[in-house]
């Protein structure tokens, strides 16, 4: 069930971290993977890696960009089975230190771009009568944290928007689940920090963490692909926490 042979996948933010890694695991898996990204050195490494065709690259903060996309999965293989949602920034800050601008732009990519690719998938899934969307939400989407308030509120936003959309469509053979991580190894968890990273800022996240380690982006990425198979058949609307056991205290 978790075979995707002759299945098309397009996955956002596909150039690193846990997208980079839900490509590799899908192509590794049989599908045929349309990898999406802004930074083109690392998209092409990456469809280089799984033998994949050419990256399609751009912003999935542009709505005609998103409709390119989708159109560019069709053309090519003549469907879409599979729309991953991995495309996404951080801010980090309290709300008085969030500028417009970083407002602005968190809401696009995390928010919008996750509209504006569901919208454009849903239709040509609709079509076929059959289709799965996983979005990236995040633990903090659900219970909050501290010095990253744009950025729960975009999560949040993506768990709505995963609900309503999951109940719009579940009558047109569509699912549409959230994988919602905690701390994971990625070049995200490192980045727009005040204070240089550190081995010792490395442990105390993980100490953090009640298995007391970081995941490593293929331990989210596999739950995406059950998320995308038959297996999961009976989910949709789902916020599924992979987070060590961290939000269950």
């Amino acid at each position: 069930m978790m075979d995707f042979a002759d299945k098309v996948a397009l996955v956002t933010g596909a150039a690193s971290g846990m997208g980079a890694a839900t490509a590799r695991e899908f192509s590794a898996a049989g599908a045929r993977v349309l990898v999406v990204d802004r930074n083109a050195d690392l998209a092409v490494q990456v469809a280089s890696d799984i033998s994949a065709d050419p990256p399609l690259v751009g912003d999935v903060s542009d709505s005609s960009f998103c409709q390119q996309a989708v159109a560019t999965a069709v053309e090519r293989y003549g469907r879409l089975d599979i729309l991953v949602n991995a495309a996404g920034i951080i801010v980090r800050a309290d709300g008085p230190g969030t500028t417009d601008e970083q407002w602005q732009r968190i809401m696009n990519v995390n928010v919008n771009g996750v509209f504006y690719m569901s919208r454009a998938a849903v239709a040509v899934m609709k079509e076929q009568g059959s289709g799965a969307i996983v979005n990236f939400g995040s633990i903090w989407g659900e219970v909050g944290a501290a010095g990253v308030m744009a950025y729960c509120a975009s999560k949040g936003a993506v768990h709505q928007i995963t609900r309503a959309m999951a109940l719009d469509h579940v009558k047109d053979g569509i699912r549409i689940n959230a994988v919602c991580p905690g701390e994971v190894n990625t070049p995200m968890l490192t980045s727009e920090r005040s204070a240089p990273v550190t081995a010792e800022m490395m442990q105390a996240l993980a100490d953090s963490v009640p298995m007391g380690r970081l995941a490593a982006p293929v331990e989210i990425a596999r739950v995406v692909l059950f998320l995308s198979s038959d297996a999961a058949s009976y989910m949709t609307g789902a916020m599924v926490n992979v987070d060590a056991g961290f939000t269950a205290r």
